[in-house]
């Protein structure tokens, strides 16, 4: 690896990291993996080329992926994580109370190994918590196939190339809603909207005939870079995106839970989309 870390995301269009050492890189069954020291950003992981995390932001990601969902609703006792192989997502699910089991399922395992070695504060001994349960496998082959229902499914996918794009069809939004308890949510990364129009759009027209109430909702990470990124939002209840935002910060009291970037304002602001997104459903 040369100084510079590029990343291969756009055709036209590239971000570097500045490479201070390369902790450890392999190509394994699935994909290539990269983890290296950065001058700004602490410890990031690529994979095939695409920046996944970094240490320095990670936690605008995680935290408004797992806690919109999980404020919203607000009893979720059972959560499917899809992904998520650097545990942070995990970390942050686990930290809610109410929750009493939280099954991820990661399609590789080197991933999960490597961020635990070279990560360790992204999970934060997460895998070692007795709520969580790891299964090694296809995602939309356990949503298809699994016996069991969850309150919340989060899906922290890569883009929707490679392994991860199998995680942005029909068929695999159709074993969410198979998956979901009656009153559920379904929350996804979805890309940045302004780089990546037509993941919003796609997964805007798969999921609209699922599922009653099918939206986006924002954040700016730093790390993703070109605009807000957008999460993916679908439920049958239509109410849990617009919880007062009086009752979403008692929940956050309740809970205990001390975050660094969501707030129960931005809970409820980050579904108030920029037009251009919304043009882009409209079309």
């Amino acid at each position: 690896m040369s100084e510079w870390f590029d990343e291969t995301l756009h055709s036209g269009y590239h971000q570097g990291f500045r490479v201070k050492e390369v902790l450890f890189e392999s190509k394994t069954e699935h994909q290539h993996l990269v983890i290296f020291e950065s001058v700004d950003f602490g410890r990031v992981m690529a994979l095939d080329g695409v920046i996944q995390t970094t240490e320095r932001d990670e936690f605008v990601y995680h935290e408004m992926l797992a806690h919109v969902p999980l404020f919203a609703h607000g009893a979720a006792k059972d959560v499917l994580i899809i992904g998520g192989g650097d545990g942070g997502l995990l970390r942050e699910v686990l930290r809610h109370p109410e929750v009493e089991r939280a099954v991820q399922v990661e399609i590789d395992q080197a991933v999960i190994d490597m961020c635990v070695e070279y990560l360790p504060r992204h999970s934060n001994g997460a895998y070692e918590n007795p709520k969580a349960e790891i299964v090694i496998g296809d995602g939309i082959d356990y949503v298809r196939n699994c016996d069991r229902q969850f309150d919340v499914i989060l899906s922290d996918s890569t883009d929707p190339i490679g392994p991860g794009e199998v995680l942005f069809t029909s068929p695999f939004y159709e074993g969410i809603k198979r998956c979901l308890k009656p009153g559920g949510v379904f929350a996804a990364q979805n890309g940045v909207a302004f780089m990546q129009p037509d993941e919003v759009s796609t997964t805007h027209k798969r999921l609209s005939p699922l599922f009653d109430d099918c939206h986006f909702y924002a954040a700016a990470v730093p790390t993703y870079v070109g605009g807000i990124m957008t999460f993916a939002w679908a439920s049958d209840n239509a109410a849990l995106r617009s919880v007062p935002a009086e009752t979403i910060a008692q929940r956050v009291k309740d809970s205990g839970i001390k975050t660094r970037y969501y707030t129960p304002a931005l809970h409820s602001g980050s579904f108030a989309l920029p037009q251009y997104i919304l043009d882009t459903l409209s079309e």
